[in-house]
């Protein structure tokens, strides 16, 4: 049996592709009230400037490229069991190649039903206020904004739950339930934090790589991949 790897990706990964990150000081959440972009309330308040911020973002994701981090992912999942699980709502792990992702906070290639969570359709254009699902609601993102349940979040504690390794790119693990996920990975399991600034320290079973995702990524999958 192929061994289970469990990856935890979050905006430092892609951030290297030109998608800017809400929390470093150019982040794009900058001049933006979070709650009046990403929250119910705000989309309330006024849904065309909710629409009109993420399909600015929808348009640029379509305009970048995976990194080498995100294609050294996909090279590791030839020779194991990978299982992504991302707080990015890009689509750069597919794109790369990767088969198991799961998107712990949305997809920003989707749209959704107010009417019905779970009508779900593929979409790389705008969305506009007027445009409806089937049954005549507004389509919204298909993002868990501040304040809303996070879905996948049970699927995924599973996953990391029968991990085998655990291998977390380009996250403060400080967002929280997405944080809490570390704990249910299973005890002594090898545990690589791929980050340039770490903010813990390495000890026992705990490995950190002091790097960019771009360069500490196909680094590990080099000496995993040749062991």
């Amino acid at each position: 049996m192929q061994k289970k790897i469990v990856v935890l990706t979050g905006a430092g990964i892609s951030a290297e592709s030109g998608i800017k990150t809400f929390r470093d000081a150019d982040g794009l959440w900058e001049g933006h009230d979070v709650m009046e972009i990403a929250s119910p309330v705000g989309w309330e308040k006024d849904q065309e400037r909710v629409l009109n911020f993420y399909n600015q973002r929808r348009r640029q994701l379509l305009t970048v490229e995976p990194n080498e981090a995100h294609k050294a992912l996909a090279k590791l999942g030839k020779q194991f069991d990978v299982e992504i699980i991302t707080q990015n709502i890009d689509d750069l792990h597919e794109r790369a190649g990767s088969t198991k992702v799961t998107h712990l906070h949305g997809e920003l290639l989707k749209a959704r039903s107010t009417f019905n969570e779970n009508l779900v359709l593929d979409w790389k254009q705008d969305i506009n206020v007027g445009d409806f699902c089937e049954f005549n609601y507004q389509l919204r993102p298909h993002v868990v904004w501040f304040g809303e349940a996070v879905p996948m979040f049970e699927k995924a504690m599973g996953i990391v739950s029968e991990a085998e390794m655990l291998i977390i790119i380009g996250t403060s693990m400080q967002v929280y339930p997405a944080a809490g996920l570390v704990d249910f990975a299973p005890n002594g399991i090898p545990i690589f934090f791929i980050d340039p600034h770490p903010n813990i320290s390495e000890k026992g079973n705990l490995h950190i790589i002091a790097e960019k995702a771009s360069v500490g990524v196909p680094e590990l999958v080099k000496d995993l991949t040749s062991t």
